[in-house]
């Protein structure tokens, strides 16, 4: 068996499908899922490509292959504990979408384990589905495995399906690591779960199957094939360790953690979870982050605080002091970074976010455990077996403390949680919430009801100007009749032309009006398709059941169709220039700008952003016609519409086509036709975080000005520098040689001016005691002059100690230099320590070089006085 780093399986394995089997090599798509919102994150190397197995996208030759990092929490409190759990892994695998079949997959995965790796083929064990007799007789006669070696299992152990759609039977490849690792007399073959004799290692899934909702099993005209092997777990068999903690990419990692933590790896078994714990954690917490997530209290972002916290809570239980994390994180990255080059890139961006939290987390966890031990402590005098769920709803409202944390912890000494007084408790909580939002001196859409309220029609994407009749106005979430002049409130109408803030787009402004009364519309929401138009009384009153005429601000509205139709434009251009990876990651657009963000590693070259501003603009010239239908999700799937991940979208969506060029799903407002755009311009691009970059532009007027402004700005800075604007990069350049001559100049004039400087400090050195000794002030003179006097002085005067003193801007700087010859007798150190200290100063430094300031100037001739009682 070759004993193969994982770095080299990696490629081994890449290598082996890309180029001698002919797959299309696969970057690792980012742990966020693209346009998956059935996932959180990314937990299996075919999760990226569900759109290639359903044929929505294709791949030029419909095969595939990759080694998709992965992470899954879902048997969190078991890693570290077992040999192979882990929340962070990489997914090696090989997919055909339609192409080859079982023959391939089997035969392949056989000649890649027994030729490229060398593992010994009596090392090993197959299993089959039950009736799986095509698979059972090609591992039997085709490979030539021994019947007794291949192992037919029923569907719940060798048959991969949903409750509807693509499935198939699968096929498991087990290594036979040798008796030392059985676990019993039984543990004699594949089959049992906890095994660490037979360790599977790769699954070959064959989905030739579609199950309908009646549950009849059709045979796919076009069968695929899906399989995983764990790179950690290939890794761990070739290189013979016991688990996929001692493999060799974890070894610098786990050196680190014990340098960090003084505890020693393999010496005690309760330190060895937790330093697995944090080698683990960190190497997912460093790929979350990369990939744009941060931490939060819900959904990935409550994955990565979550493992963030129970690292840093396993680091105290090494006895590890403060934060620690961003030395791990670092390694991790130089492990990996041969790899995902991304992680070099994103580096401070990383240990920022990941310090950050574990700063917050400090606080909590000092606290909420000093409390929860004390009580831990209790129940063991007591007897008792279940912690009280008051006590744990207190060390979650009152010190921060995460449930699941004191479950773990409570876990850890055999005892349990009262877990449905805890949910008791949090109710109370939420109901005094509800009550407290009510005495609330402002208002809040969760605080409106909208039961029996009917819908508003919307019809402003056309109309901006509308009669509509006023149903209900709240104030302070009451249900009130009227408002009068200076009243804030919320209007309810049966109809609006005015947008209500969604889909990246802001919402609209304008007023509400009729003889009685105006009011300023300043923001409108949506809650259940209800429209809430803030506003404010500006004259007379506003009353119900009365028609009002509804106006929004045109103009404004203009600018911001402007900038979305030009959000639509940018996202596809992106992708022309970037490639078809990039995914919006979220948007704003106003009357002043368009805000992009989008995934990607890197920043933009000027070169990138003129070629995406160049098609946008040539977009607009083009006077595309911008085209806004009503269709079913399915029919916007055949027409190739893009779904932004940030919108909800029912039955029937709506398409905004431009052109031929762009096509997705918005429920925002355009305008009619490309060229109203007018013009487009990025103004910044920037990153986010980690993985995610920002982009913002502007359109239409707004360029305009700031070519107004740019061009004031150059008229200012060619009357000052009394160039022609068309002159002024001549004039520039004229000036940089003008002034590197002068610099030539002062530089000779220093010198000259030098020859008398040294020579009257020449002439104040003092010889005593076998050393010469100098003393000096001097005003405005800088350190790298002083250091320039300095070493000049050394090459005249042997066994010399200097001390200077420089006062500039209101304070000191002292130097002290002292011969190598003389350091055993005179520290450098030493003697600027005390001297600028009396001047209210401090430093140090070396024997033989120190340096210090000072802040007190009228103390300057003291602290030389100082200096020669020193010495």
């Amino acid at each position: 068996m070759k004993n193969l780093g994982m770095n080299d399986l990696r490629k081994s394995y890449i290598d082996f499908f890309g180029k001698e089997k002919g797959h299309t090599i696969l970057k690792s798509f980012p742990l966020i899922p693209q346009n998956d919102e059935s996932l959180l994150l990314i937990n299996a190397g075919m999760a990226p490509l569900k759109q290639y197995f359903t044929g929505e996208k294709k791949i030029k030759n419909n095969r595939a292959t990759s080694s998709q990092r992965c992470v899954r929490t879902g048997d969190i409190e078991r890693v570290g504990k077992t040999e192979r759990h882990g929340t962070y892994f990489e997914m090696l695998g090989n997919f055909s979408f339609g192409d080859y079949f079982k023959r391939e997959a089997i035969t392949w995965a056989y000649e890649f384990l027994t030729k490229k790796v060398e593992i010994d083929r009596n090392d090993l064990w197959v299993t089959v589905y039950l009736n799986d007799d095509e698979a059972y007789n090609i591992w039997k006669d085709e490979v030539g495995i021994s019947p007794d070696r291949i192992l037919r299992q029923d569907k719940d152990e060798n048959f991969w399906e949903l409750e509807v759609g693509p499935c198939g039977p699968c096929s498991e490849i087990y290594v036979d690591r040798g008796p030392d690792h059985a676990i019993d007399e039984n543990d004699n073959a594949p089959g049992n779960d906890n095994s660490d004799r037979f360790l599977e290692i790769w699954n070959l899934v064959f989905t030739q199957f579609n199950k309908d909702i009646e549950g009849n099993y059709i045979p796919l005209a076009h069968p695929n094939i899906d399989t995983g092997m764990g790179l950690e777990r290939i890794a761990m068999v070739v290189q013979q360790k016991d688990n996929i903690f001692e493999i060799d990419v974890m070894q610098d990692i786990i050196s680190e953690i014990e340098k960090v933590s003084g505890v020693k790896y393999k010496e005690n078994k309760k330190c060895d979870v937790s330093i697995r714990v944090i080698a683990d954690h960190a190497k997912a917490m460093t790929f979350l982050v990369s990939d744009g997530i941060i931490p939060s209290n819900e959904k990935r972002g409550y994955v990565l605080r979550r493992l963030i916290r129970r690292a840093y809570r396993h680091g105290k239980l090494l006895g590890i002091k403060g934060e620690f994390l961003s030395q791990i994180v670092s390694e991790v990255i130089e492990t990996y970074k041969v790899e995902y080059e991304e992680l070099e890139t994103n580096k401070d961006n990383i240990i920022k976010i990941i310090t950050d939290e574990e700063e917050r987390f400090q606080h909590t966890i000092d606290s909420g455990l000093e409390r929860l031990n004390s009580l831990i402590d209790e129940m063991k005098k007591n007897g008792e077996t279940v912690l009280d769920g008051s006590e744990a709803f207190k060390l979650y409202d009152t010190y921060g403390f995460p449930l699941d944390l004191t479950k773990e912890i409570l876990n850890e000494e055999n005892f349990d949680l009262d877990e449905n007084k805890f949910s008791e408790e949090m109710e109370n909580q939420r109901q005094l919430a509800r009550n407290a939002r009510k005495s609330d001196s402002g208002w809040s859409l969760d605080n409106i009801v909208t039961d029996g309220i009917d819908p508003t029609e919307f019809v402003g994407y056309d109309i901006l100007k509308v009669e509509a009749n006023i149903l209900n106005i709240f104030d302070e979430s009451e249900n009130i009749s009227s408002l009068n002049k200076g009243d804030k409130g919320i209007i309810l109408s049966d109809r609006t032309s005015f947008y209500a803030q969604g889909g990246g787009q802001v919402a609209d402004t304008g007023f509400i009006y009729n003889q009685g009364g105006k009011a300023k519309v300043t923001d409108v929401q949506k809650k259940n398709d209800v429209f809430f138009h803030s506003v404010e009384v500006v004259e007379g009153e506003i009353k119900t059941n009365q028609k009002y005429t509804f106006k929004v601000d045109q103009e404004r509205r203009y600018d911001i169709t402007r900038n979305h139709s030009a959000t639509h434009l940018l996202d596809q251009a992106l992708r022309d220039v970037l490639g078809d990876e990039i995914t919006q990651a979220g948007s704003l657009v106003d009357e002043n700008r368009l805000r992009f963000d989008f995934t990607y590693n890197e920043s933009l070259t000027s070169e990138e952003k003129r070629k995406i501003e160049d098609i946008i603009n040539k977009k607009i010239r083009e006077q595309l016609p911008v085209v806004k239908q009503i269709v079913s999700f399915k029919k916007s799937q055949e027409m190739g519409a893009i779904g932004l991940f940030e919108d909800k979208y029912k039955e029937n969506v709506r398409v905004v086509s431009i052109g031929d060029y762009s096509k997705e799903l918005c429920g925002g407002c355009h305008v009619n036709n490309s060229s109203e755009v007018l013009i487009f311009k990025i103004v910044s691009e920037s990153s986010v975080s980690a993985g995610v970059r920002r982009i913002e532009a502007i359109t239409g007027k707004k360029v305009y000005e700031l070519l107004q402004d740019q061009k004031q700005s150059l008229d200012e800075i060619a009357y000052n520098l009394n160039a022609k604007p068309n002159a002024i990069i001549q004039k520039i350049k004229s000036l940089e040689d003008e002034l590197e001559n002068q610099k030539e100049e002062i530089k000779r004039l220093k010198s000259s001016s030098h020859k008398d400087i040294y020579k009257d400090l020449g002439n104040n050195v003092e010889s005593r005691d076998n050393m010469n000794l100098l003393i000096h002030k001097f005003e405005n003179v800088s350190t790298d002059e002083l250091r320039d006097y300095e070493n000049r002085l050394k090459n005249d005067f042997e066994n010399l100690v200097i001390v200077f003193a420089s006062v500039i801007n209101e304070k000191i700087i002292f130097t002290v230099t002292v011969d190598n010859s003389l350091t055993d007798k005179y520290d450098a150190g030493k003697i600027v320590r005390e001297i600028s200290q009396v001047a209210g100063g401090n430093g140090g430094g070396k024997k033989n070089f120190a340096q210090a300031g000072g802040k007190d100037i009228s103390k300057v001739d003291e602290a030389l006085e100082k200096a020669h009682e020193l010495i």
